[in-house]
Order: C-alpha cells, then structure tokens, then sequence
C-alpha cells in the first residue's frame, strides 16, 4: 500500500570527505523538515549525468533548496567578476533543473539561505557578495570572526515584515528578529518575486511567488536552526507542511 505521507526533495551539495567528493546534507535540514512538516525526505544528489528532472519531480510533492558553505556561480546572474568561492556547479544545474521541473508540476519549492539565492538567481535576479562584516550600510549579517557554531546560528537582526504577504500571515505584521549567516545576498530581486521581509539596511530577507500555481517561499535565515527561535522555525516548517498537503498556505 503506498505511503500517504508527502515525500519532500531536500538538495545535497557536493562535499569533501578526505581524498573523495560526498553527496551532503547538513543532519538539522532533514530532521527538522520531517517533524515539523510531517514529511518523508529524499536527498537529491547533484549529478547532472542520466538527470531526468521531471522524473524526479514526478515522484516529488515538493522541493526544499538547503544552505551551504558554497556559493552561486556568478555567471549565472550575469556577474563576470571572479566572485568568491567555494562553488558547486553541479548543485547550480541540478538545483535549477528541478526547480523548473517542480514549477512546470505545480508543486512547492522553498529556499532557505543559499536555496534563498538560488531561487532569486532562477527567477532572474541577482546577488551582491559585501553583506557580510556591515559592508552594507553598516549592518553587519554574519557573526563575527572566531565565533563559535552556536554563536554564529544565534547572531541575528531585526527585519521588518511586508504588509499583505505570506509572512504577515504566519508571523504577524511589525519586526520579526531572524539569525543572519551570509555574506552575499539578494542585488535585484528576480521577476515575478514577492518582497516578504527586508532588514533595517534595505536588503530582502524573504520572498515568495505563486508561479503556475506551485507555491514558492524562501528565506535568508535558517528557520531549521531551532535553538534560535522556535517560532521562526514552526512557522516556515509550517507553511511547507500545508504546501506539501496542497493546502492554502497565504
């Protein structure tokens, strides 16, 4: 008898595990995913050899683009400076490939940090890379140097959360506190991309779409980092619960 459980695609990285490439997924993406979404996961390699897209979407109820330590490629948002490593070019392809493939099915994406500028990039949007030590307009959106693991998750700033969008019905309206590690962020935001959330420097933290019917939210915060904030963790895992269910989720 098949499961009625939603099986959610949660995107891996290309990773070095002594003198060999690993497929990863950090352990919170997954657990958090699947007891606050009531989920199954699969973790999707980024091969591009033999991919087939909309077979993987076939079998997808949707599709969580994770954070990671690598970068976007900047050509893919028209930049040719160098840009700052490291990258991961076969997550860039594999995690466009399925997007496209999950949006043409009508089912959810969500981003969460690099998925975040992932999507933004998809849509046509583009990155800048001086967000990090308050490069932009003095706000800083990383930890300082030397901060341990835990204090880097728990650094954070305020952000201000757009009237009328996805997030006011989840958080409220008014100032929402978020962690903040990244050093890039969103330049222009892509087409077809709702402003959710901007912090107090101008830069958008969050946004959402309802692109030929599949659901799109990301954030630039790590919403799977419980111990900052349970609320911002139970509200995005939340609403990708009901997206996975095809439920109304604004």
């Amino acid at each position: 008898m098949a499961s009625t459980t939603p099986l959610l695609g949660i995107m891996a990285c290309n990773r070095a595990v002594g003198s060999e490439t690993a497929h990863a997924v950090m352990h919170r993406y997954t657990t958090t995913s699947m007891a606050l979404s009531d989920c199954q996961a699969l973790l999707l390699p980024p091969i591009t050899n033999g991919f087939d897209a909309a077979g993987v979407a076939r079998v997808l109820d949707g599709f969580l683009l994770t954070g990671s330590p690598s970068n976007v490629g900047p050509h893919h948002y028209g930049d040719q400076c160098e840009g700052d490593g490291p990258f991961d070019p076969a997550r860039d392809s594999v995690a466009f490939l399925i997007t496209e493939a999950m949006i043409k099915a009508k089912k959810p994406v969500f981003g969460i940090c690099r998925g975040f500028q992932e999507l933004n990039v998809f849509f046509g949007g583009t990155l800048r890379r001086d967000v990090g030590h308050g490069a932009h307009g003095g706000l800083s959106h990383h930890a300082p140097d030397g901060a341990s693991f835990d204090e880097m998750f728990l650094f954070g700033h305020n952000v201000t959360i757009e009237q009328g969008g996805l997030l006011e019905t989840i958080h409220g309206h008014g100032l929402l506190k978020v962690n903040s590690v990244h050093y890039q962020g969103i330049g222009r935001l892509g087409d077809d991309l709702r402003c959710e959330a901007v912090a107090d420097d101008g830069l958008i933290e969050a946004f959402s779409a309802d692109q030929n019917g599949a659901p799109i939210l990301a954030v630039q915060w790590h919403p799977e980092y419980q111990g900052f904030d349970k609320d911002l963790s139970e509200g995005f895992f939340g609403t990708l619960k009901k997206a996975l269910k095809r439920e109304a989720i604004g």
